[in-house]
Formats: structure tokens, C-alpha cells, sequence
């Protein structure tokens, strides 16, 4: 039997080394979800969208979140985004609990940590194409000559440095999406999340699009895209599949597709 004073040493030693590895763990991790769940009262009917997620989610990874219609991953999304909360279970967010906070504390979470790229766009017809890109600078309480600067910068980084001053209408589809890519990217945040980006897309723009992506993964971004298209998941690095509320798989790509290849299959020459 070791002496008493080996004991508490040994005991000693185990637990720093505990909260090492807890503390790496939490240095790695960007995302991590334990048994979250999102029940709709609809009526008289309980609608249980997310049954139970445990998810972690490293940074810099690049995921794909798949699913068929209903399977929960709109849900998920959402909650991701700090667009909802759960009804249990913890979601923390660069080690908060944001599961808990008010309506007041998401929106700055929203503004500060996520970076959102839409399906539709969603820019402002009214508004130029550095306005747009500003806007979440605006709420950020950053100046007019930062926050242009700010915005200038990221535009030219997706290829739009010569469209500042025109608006969404006179922009193609393409040129739309990557002004709703810069106006994510325009604070800096901890997370991209793409919720169906290429669904109103020709092929040779959703590829383009795609590499887009593929750049902002390599300059250390998380990126989270939210797809029903398999060729589109092949381009990330780990996939997801929900199913009925529930993770069907989570595996990592074997076979990553890149859109920078030449050769690649949908690429237009």
C-alpha cells in the first residue's frame, strides 16, 4: 500500500490532469450539443422535432448537416443559429451556454459568433452591395469609415470588389450569394452557417460557390452547411445525416471533393 502522502500526490496529479484535458478539449471544440431536444406544441399534438442531439462540433471543421423533410435538420439549424432554443438539453457556443440566455443575449451571440448564408439571399433590395455587406456592422456600433473599409475588404475577397455601389437586382444569382458570403463573414465570426446556399443555383455557379467555401475553410472558419444534395455534401469534410429528430450517421468523408480541382466533374471549361 503507498504511503498516505504517494496517495494525495497521485490524487493530485490525476486531477490536473483532468482539467488539462478538459480545458484542451474545451479549446478545441467550437460546438457542443448533449442530448438536445425541440418539442412543438401544436394544438393538442406534441411535435418532437429533435428527439435527442449530442453533437460536438471542433473548429475549423467543415460539416455537411443532411436530411430528409422532416428529419429535423431545419430544427437544428436553427438552434445552431441561436434563431430558437431548445426545450432541454445544453448547446454551448465557444464555451457558453447559450441554451440558457435571453432573447437579447442570442441576438448578440447572432452578431458576434455567426455568420449566416441563406438560401434566398435575404439582402436588402434598397440597399448598395457595401451596404448590405455593412449592415451587421451597423449593429455592431462600429463607425461608417470602418465599417466600409470592413466591408470593402471582404467583398473583394469573393470576387465583388468592382459591384460595391449596385444593388441585389442588378447582380446575378452568383454574385448575389457571394455578397450574402461576405456580409457573413464581415464580423469575424466563430461559425459559417449555410442553410441550403446552393438551392437556387445553376450547377457551374454551385460549384464556384462551393469554392468559395472551400477558401474560407482554409483560412480557419468553421463551416456548417445545411444541404438535401449529395454532390454538395461531397465537398465537406464530415457529413451528418438526421433522421426522425435523431443522428442517423456521422462520418468523415473519405472522399472529399475539392471545387478548386480542375477536374472536376461539374466544372465547365
Amino acid at each position: 500500500m503507498l504511503p498516505k502522502e504517494w496517495t494525495i500526490i497521485l490524487q493530485y496529479q490525476r486531477s490536473s490532469i483532468n482539467r488539462y484535458n478538459s480545458n484542451m478539449k474545451q479549446m478545441r471544440e467550437l460546438i457542443s450539443i448533449n442530448d438536445l431536444r425541440k418539442t412543438y406544441i401544436m394544438g393538442m399534438e406534441e411535435v418532437h422535432a429533435l428527439k435527442s442531439i449530442t453533437l460536438e462540433v471542433a473548429k475549423n471543421e467543415y460539416m455537411a448537416l443532411m436530411g430528409p423533410s422532416g428529419s429535423g435538420k431545419s430544427t437544428l439549424m436553427n438552434l445552431l443559429g441561436c434563431l430558437d432554443t431548445p426545450s432541454s438539453g445544453s448547446y454551448y457556443l465557444n464555451g457558453e451556454n447559450v441554451s440558457v440566455m435571453t432573447d437579447s443575449e442570442l441576438a448578440e451571440i447572432r452578431n458576434k459568433e455567426i455568420g449566416f448564408v441563406f438560401q434566398t439571399f435575404n439582402l436588402l433590395p434598397r440597399l448598395s452591395t457595401l451596404d448590405n455587406v455593412a449592415l451587421p456592422l451597423v449593429y455592431a456600433g462600429m463607425n461608417k469609415s470602418e465599417r466600409n473599409d470592413r466591408a470593402v475588404s471582404v467583398l473583394e475577397s469573393v470576387g465583388l470588389g468592382d459591384r460595391i455601389t449596385h444593388k441585389p437586382n442588378e447582380l446575378s444569382g452568383g454574385q448575389r450569394q457571394r455578397v450574402a458570403i461576405a456580409r457573413a463573414l464581415v464580423n469575424n465570426p466563430a461559425i459559417i452557417l449555410a442553410d441550403e446556399p446552393t438551392g437556387n443555383l445553376d450547377t457551374k455557379t454551385s460549384i464556384e460557390i462551393m469554392e468559395i467555401f472551400e477558401k474560407i475553410h482554409e483560412n480557419g472558419n468553421t463551416i456548417i452547411v445545411v444541404t438535401h444534395e449529395p454532390d454538395i455534401a461531397e465537398h465537406c469534410h464530415r457529413i451528418v445525416k438526421l433522421r426522425d429528430g435523431l443522428i442517423e450517421t456521422d462520418e468523415r468523408n473519405q472522399n472529399i471533393i475539392k471545387a478548386s480541382d480542375p477536374s472536376h466533374k461539374y466544372k465547365v471549361k
